[in-house]
């Protein structure tokens, strides 16, 4: 030891010592990096890491060396050997790129402590090879002992050096790395230069063939800034590498954060690496308690809210999996009552990603959907499409000695219950219907709404009679006929009932539907209140509609069909501001027949595309021809809306009439735009370019009146004739007409009232504000031949409202007992 100290504080110049060290420890921070730096990268990337720090490492310890020499005062001129100098840096280089080459390629504890002994090893040669390149007059007397303990030193801080860059990869271990390979230099060095004792020897010259201090200074100088040079280049490209992994990792979270879903990363050893807030929230598992957890204590956690069976059994689950390569699709159940859907996919590294999605609201609204498509909306009972689902699934038990009855029941006296009282109070009494239909059945048994005031059901069973559909008949009629308590009032009902028989009437859904219909409308026509089994004799009535629809068929081409015009007048004015074109069968042997008697059937047919188009041209023909320019409002079916080719129907209306598209109104009712809502918006809007106005009839009956007006800008709102039929007697249907006005004005939206028939209805409709009036009290629907009388008649005060109602009532008596 007192040697070694005396070497240190004697022998030495300390200005260059440092330098020594400094240089010893930059390299050593150097070659570390680079060393990691290989170990992190794959192919062949790392081998050029690998050469850069094996390069950085050589260099380092070589110029480490020398510049210590040059440090040594032996007290005497020296020099160095060129081929030992050289040997040495090769033989740095050489040790340096072995041992690291060993512990990377090994990646084992062992292969990196072979490895490190390995560059200890080459520490300690390079450190006595540059030492016989000192030239010296005289020679080196050497301690075996201190040069035995120099290299073990090296190797075992070599060794341990690698060991703990290998094992230990937060920043702590990289700075301990380091310092224990500085360390190993540095002991090396001057340990082997205690070792070493300089005995003066005249007779020793030195020869000019080595290099001198100034030369070797110069070639030190080169090395030490091939490290500066290695250090730069890594501290270059590792600042690009954080700064993009800054960047990367600002958008990964940026991504993680705006995805719905919860995602989770896990390692090979099933700990979890990498999540978002999602994934905490939809676990319950708070963020500081999820990173390096394992996915049971996740399940197990106290305020985690997914619920498994056996936690640890799933976790097993989930890692087999894994391993396997498998995905997988659960559905877990959180204790709240909410469903998470877990996909899990495998990755190359042997973890997992797990993605979680809370699918609550998308399976019950897909619940609601299928719901919603197999029951009816308002009163909750299947609908047409599962009512043939399960009357088909019936019929097939028919083969092993079922029977099936099916019923149609159609309510009594519904519609003017309806019309007077308003469609809430409708809605209302067919949900009572609907519950007391269902109070009558077998648990067995199916009762669905078909549409309108219209129910089925389904009685199926191996031992089914006509005695028990006959009971059930009898039932059915008298929970119907009951009174209803609606809306504060009483309300008596009926229902006709037809009833068909499997197989004896068919082993068809169709054919039974048909002939259950069938037998319905002869309950109707014996007086209503009655059920009716189908009989063969029935198809006479069946034959009579069919008998209307194909007189309709031609009624067009005979020129049957005619228009009427009934007059709107303006509220304040009363002058007759346009026509409504309201459409007449004038039939050869049943004389003139209104709307109600034939337009469903045409609707039903098709046949309304045709009758509709000739309706539109034929009023738009003969309104070019009055002496006044007013509007002309025609109703449009909903049925034309399905025709692609309403639109061109139009133009060319008003191209062959030559009539102002702004004279034009088209009236439509919420049953239009019920059918496809975007397609029919679509055709609106393609009418509105023409220039055509586009009027809302019937506003107020349907479910969504008001959301309509939101959807399109409609240029009239028609009041239906319901809420003014009431309006001098029933506060609520004042106050709809009140509410509906109110809306209007502050839309901008003209009014029409429909259905006036008395003084009193007009003054009231013209005080709420009402802009227009049609009805009775004015006139009826009147043939073309007449218009010119209405439009020269002037204001329409001159005109008896009371007159013109008791008029129409007499022609109409007239053509009844006709």
């Amino acid at each position: 030891m007192q040697t070694i100290l005396l070497c240190l504080t004697t022998q030495h110049d300390w200005r260059l010592a440092g330098l020594a060290v400094a240089v010893c420890v930059l390299a050593s921070f150097t070659a570390i990096a680079i060393y990691r730096k290989a170990c992190a990268d794959k192919g062949p990337a790392r081998w050029l890491w690998l050469g850069v720090g094996a390069a950085a490492s050589g260099f380092g310890i070589w110029s480490t060396h020398f510049i210590a020499m040059l440090a040594y005062l032996p007290g005497v001129d020296s020099g160095f050997d060129l081929g030992p100098t050289i040997g040495s840096l090769i033989v740095a280089l050489a040790f340096a790129f072995l041992g690291q080459g060993t512990a990377l390629v090994g990646r084992s504890r062992l292969a990196s402590l072979v490895g490190g002994g390995l560059a200890g090893l080459g520490i300690s040669a390079m450190h006595y090879m540059g030492m016989m390149a000192l030239t010296v007059p005289g020679r080196l007397d050497w301690s075996g002992g201190l040069i035995a303990t120099s290299s073990v030193f090296g190797v075992l801080l070599g060794a341990a050096a690698l060991w703990v860059a290998n094992t230990w990869r937060k920043v702590e271990g990289f700075i301990a790395a380091s310092l224990i390979f500085a360390g190993a230099v540095l002991t090396t060095h001057f340990l082997g230069m205690a070792a070493a004792t300089f005995v003066p020897d005249p007779t020793v010259a030195i020869e000019n063939t080595g290099l001198t201090a100034p030369a070797m200074s110069l070639i030190i100088s080169a090395g030490a800034a091939v490290v500066l040079a290695a250090c730069l280049v890594l501290s270059i490209i590792d600042w690009k590498n954080r700064e993009r992994l800054r960047l990367q990792k600002v958008q990964l979270d940026t991504a993680l954060g705006s995805i719905t879903q919860g995602i989770c990363m896990y390692d090979a050893d099933g700990k979890v690496t990498l999540f978002n807030e999602r994934y905490s929230e939809i676990t319950g598992v708070p963020p500081d308690k999820l990173t390096a957890t394992d996915l049971v204590d996740i399940v197990q956690h106290p305020r985690s809210g997914i619920q498994v069976d056996d936690a640890a059994s799933f976790a097993s689950h989930v890692v087999d999996a894994a391993k396997q390569g498998r995905s997988l699709n659960d559905v877990l159940h959180r204790k709240d009552g909410r469903i998470v859907r877990a996909i899990t996919h495998p990755v190359s590294s042997g973890g997992w990603v797990v993605t979680l999605d809370d699918i609550t609201d998308r399976q019950r609204a897909q619940a609601e959907i299928a719901h919603m498509a197999r029951h009816d909306g308002l009163t909750g009972l299947p609908n047409r499409t599962l009512f043939n689902e399960r009357l088909a699934a019936a019929l097939l038990r028919v083969s092993r000695g079922d029977r099936v009855g099916v019923f149609l029941i159609d309510l009594d006296r519904f519609k003017p219950i309806n019309d007077t009282m308003g469609h809430s109070a409708g809605d209302a009494l067919l949900k009572e219907v609907a519950a007391r239909l269902s109070c009558c059945l077998r648990e067995s048994d199916t009762v669905a709404r078909l549409g309108g005031d219209e129910f089925a059901i389904i009685q199926a069973g191996n031992g089914l009679t006509a005695a028990d559909t006959t009971t059930l008949a009898e039932r059915l009629i008298e929970a119907v006929t009951a009174p209803f308590a609606i809306s504060g009032q009483d309300v008596g009902i009926g229902a006709s009932i037809g009833i068909s028989f499997a197989p004896e009437d068919g082993n068809e859904a169709e054919t039974l539907l048909r002939k259950a219909d069938i037998a319905m409308y002869r309950a109707k026509a014996d007086g209503r209140g009655a059920y009716r089994f189908f009989e063969a004799g029935m198809d006479a009535q069946a034959h009579a509609r069919r008998v209307i629809e194909t007189e309709l068929r031609t009624a067009l081409a005979k020129g049957e069909l005619e228009i009427h015009y009934q007059p709107i007048h303006d509220s304040r004015t009363r002058w007759v501001v346009a026509f409504e074109a309201l459409l007449r069968w004038n039939h050869p042997l049943r004389g003139l027949l209104m709307p109600d008697q034939f337009i469903s059937i045409a609707e039903q047919t098709g046949l309304i595309r045709d009758i509709g188009d000739w309706v539109l041209k034929t009023a738009c023909r003969e309104a070019e021809s009055w002496s006044r320019p007013v509007h002309i409002a025609v109703n449009l079916s909903p049925v034309q809306f399905r025709s692609r080719s309403l639109v061109s129907t139009v133009k060319a209306a008003l191209a062959e009439s030559g009539l102002a598209p702004q004279r034009l109104e088209l009236e439509i009712t919420e049953a239009v735009l019920l059918q496809d809502n975007e397609m029919t918006l679509g055709i609106l809007h393609e009418l509105r370019e023409i220039g055509v106005l586009i009027s809302m009839d019937d506003f107020g009956t349907g479910y969504s009146s008001l959301g309509y007006l939101r959807s399109f800008p409609f240029d009239k709102i028609k009041i239906d004739r319901s809420f003014v039929r009431d309006i001098a007697s029933r506060a609520d249907a004042m106050a709809i007409v009140r509410a509906v006005t109110g809306l209007s004005r502050s839309l901008g939206i003209p009014t029409t009232a429909e259905g006036v028939e008395t003084f009193e209805q007009a003054e009231l409709l013209r005080t709420e504000g009402c802009t227009q009036v049609q009805g009775f009290y004015f006139s009826e629907g009147r043939p073309a031949k007449e218009v010119e009388d209405i439009l020269a008649a002037g204001n329409a005060s001159d005109v008896s409202g009371a007159a013109a109602v008791e008029a129409h009532r007499r022609s109409r008596a007239r053509r009844l007992q006709g």
